[in-house]
């Protein structure tokens, strides 16, 4: 018999509004009228399901993706995603996407005119091991204009996407670089009202994960729910 998760309501300030007017996008896209939460049954938490045979060697190296190497600066990302008890989720997708060096996404929309590298696509994925921990090597991205106000830039980010065992159970968040001057002026990090919140979308440097000679480390815990819950996208 499969134990179905019971949805719980987020902390009060942990989590961004769906309406966040210097936020651009979401005047447009909130909801109008109050949400009717759906029970979830058997068929939104199992199947389709995620298992090793799904993921390819090398899916978690975006430096050696393509016949060179990338341009910019080699970062190390991992981390744990944990459930509010602080246990580790084990077998989670784990997806991400980024902008290059120069803060430009290969994507046809994408029309900055900072430079294409044609060694660097951008997207990575791998399953949690047993202690929960995921681990990519990738490039620090760059920041990039995004027009939602004058001179608006966004902070150099990283998107990750988890999956629990079935497409229902996806969620969506973005992490961020320490010391980074543009956090203040972004409505997307600013648009989440508890700072403690906030600042779960902010990696660490982690020295441990730093490989010598090669790349910087970074240290980026996602937690699913609970007080401690890092903030999700809507």
């Amino acid at each position: 018999m499969v134990e179905l998760a019971q949805y719980r309501r987020p902390f009060h300030g942990t989590q961004p509004d769906y309406l966040y007017a210097p936020y651009g996008s979401t005047v447009k896209r909130a909801p109008a009228k109050p949400l009717i939460l759906l029970p979830q049954t058997l068929s939104e938490v199992t199947g389709p399901v995620f298992g090793h045979d799904d993921i390819r060697a090398g899916d978690n190296d975006l430096t050696h993706q393509h016949g060179g190497d990338p341009l910019g600066e080699r970062i190390v990302v991992t981390g744990r995603v944990l459930d509010e008890n602080g246990k580790p989720v084990s077998n989670a997708l784990v997806e991400l996407w980024q902008a290059n060096a120069a803060g430009r996404y290969p994507h046809k929309n994408d029309n900055h005119d900072a430079p294409l590298d044609p060694n660097f696509s951008g997207g990575g994925r791998t399953l949690t091991g047993a202690d929960g921990r995921y681990r990519f090597l990738t490039i620090k991205p760059g920041a990039y204009p995004w027009r939602n106000h004058h001179n608006a830039w966004r902070p150099a980010h990283i998107h990750f996407s988890l999956f629990g065992h079935a497409f229902a159970t996806r969620l969506v968040t973005q992490m961020y670089f320490p010391g980074d001057p543009l956090l203040p002026y972004d409505p997307m990090f600013t648009s989440i009202p508890d700072e403690r919140a906030r600042n779960r979308l902010i990696s660490t440097f982690d020295w441990e994960a730093t490989t010598p000679e090669h790349a910087l480390g970074y240290r980026f815990d996602i937690v699913l729910r609970g007080r401690n819950a890092t903030p999700m996208e809507k």
